[in-house]
């Protein structure tokens, strides 16, 4: 990185807002980049508070009807995505909170994925497959479970953001986890321990 300020976009989609897991795994990542000393600008989006909608074909419709050639409610409905897209060229580190339910992504999370993975926008086809549009930023997953997953034929959740990731260009990627969070207290302690310090320890590396 820079010296110029570092430009972080937080993603997170807790059910439970501020009494999440995922979501104390974003305060400590915000916690210890203002104790850094970092110059930074901090975006954060809480995409269960925003109340994200799923991807409608409308939607994606007016996505691939040019720019100037959109109705005024395909410019509508495309302000969202264009929006997001805006927000995530700007940041040089991506921060996603994410929960693990149902081995997977909560819902608002993909559908924020779904208005980011553009072809033509964050990457393109080529005859030797997709190729990323979004190179030389960071991306750190903030990774909470209410089990033991990671490594595991289970857990489905890391590949996925893995690949959504490599998709647009985002390669350089690092994961926190908190794992056995539902697994009593003192397993619950440890992890959140021992999340805390990866995180400061990224952070200080940055």
């Amino acid at each position: 990185m820079s010296a110029t300020p570092l430009n972080v976009l937080l993603v997170s989609s807790s059910l439970f807002g501020e009494k999440g897991n995922s979501r104390e795994l974003a305060s400590a990542f915000v916690d210890a980049l203002q104790a850094s000393g970092h110059e930074h600008q901090l975006t954060h989006h809480d995409l269960v508070e925003r109340d994200l909608p799923h991807l409608g074909a409308a939607e994606m419709q007016a996505w691939m009807t040019p720019a100037d050639e959109r109705s005024a409610e395909q410019r509508k409905l495309a302000e969202l995505s264009d929006g997001f897209l805006a927000e995530l060229r700007a940041a040089d580190l991506l921060v996603i909170a994410a929960p693990l339910y149902n081995l997977g992504l909560p819902t608002q999370m993909k559908s924020w994925f779904d208005r980011v993975l553009r072809a033509g926008e964050t990457f393109r086809y080529t005859e030797k497959g997709p190729v990323g549009l979004l190179e030389g930023k960071q991306a750190l997953v903030l990774a909470a479970r209410g089990g033991m997953y990671a490594g595991s034929d289970l857990d489905s959740q890391t590949p996925h953001l893995t690949s959504m990731l490599g998709l647009m260009g985002i390669t350089d990627q690092h994961f926190v986890y908190a794992e056995g969070l539902n697994m009593g207290d003192e397993p619950k302690v440890g992890a959140l321990s021992e999340a805390r310090t990866g995180i400061a320890n990224y952070v200080d590396a940055l």
